[in-house]
């Protein structure tokens, strides 16, 4: 660095020649200058890095000021960190996830359950997906313990009154009224209410 004073230099000299090379690391150079683990002199007012992994100082009559700057944040994955410069940096990313106890490598899917569906992401994430379930063809769906959505298992139906009646053919409710289960308009959807008509009939 510039500025070195014939004084530090001759200072520099005898400490080459005098000391073994672990004592003048930091040499008491207040007032004169600074010293990096080289043994490089710096005036006063000038920057330098005390060391290959330091951060950068600026000279001072009091001596080094070294000042931390704002690293950026390592990555939370982060497995394998270079600390041989002022910021540390990241080597190495874990290249799986964890998740619920378990481990699962970068990019596989995997079910956690019958209605969810979950990701391992290339940053170490887990993304999960509900399943969205389509709306049933009857109105007594039941559910089954590996699948994630309502099956109906007597088939299509809807209800007339409060009886259950299955689609696709009239049925009679009592002597009078016959039902049958329609459409939504302009869809293959199920009405949850059937159509009745009642008609003239002989009480007996």
């Amino acid at each position: 660095g510039g500025g070195r004073s014939a004084e530090a230099e001759v200072l520099l000299i005898l400490l080459f020649l005098g000391t073994p090379p672990e004592e003048y690391a930091y040499p008491d150079y207040r007032g004169k200058g600074c010293v990096d683990e080289s043994g490089f002199v710096y005036a006063i007012g000038e920057k330098f890095a005390p060391g290959p992994s330091a951060c950068p100082c600026l000279c001072t009559e009091e001596g080094p000021l070294c000042i931390q700057p704002e690293c950026p944040r390592l990555h939370p994955r982060c497995v394998q960190v270079d600390t041989t410069q002022c910021c540390p940096q990241c080597k190495e990313r874990k290249n799986y996830c964890e998740f619920r106890g378990k481990t699962y490598q970068t990019l596989e899917e995997f079910m956690v359950s019958p209605c969810e569906k979950c990701r391992c992401e290339a940053n170490g994430e887990v993304l999960c997906t509900v399943s969205a379930c389509p709306q049933t063809e009857c109105v007594d769906p039941v559910y089954e313990p590996d699948q994630c959505c309502p099956i109906c298992k007597n088939g299509p139906n809807c209800f007339a009154e409060t009886i259950v009646i299955p689609a696709g053919r009239e049925v009679k409710t009592d002597e009078c009224t016959i039902c049958h289960c329609t459409y939504e308009e302009g869809t293959w959807r199920i009405e949850r209410q059937a159509m009745c008509t009642r008609h003239e009939c002989k009480q007996i």
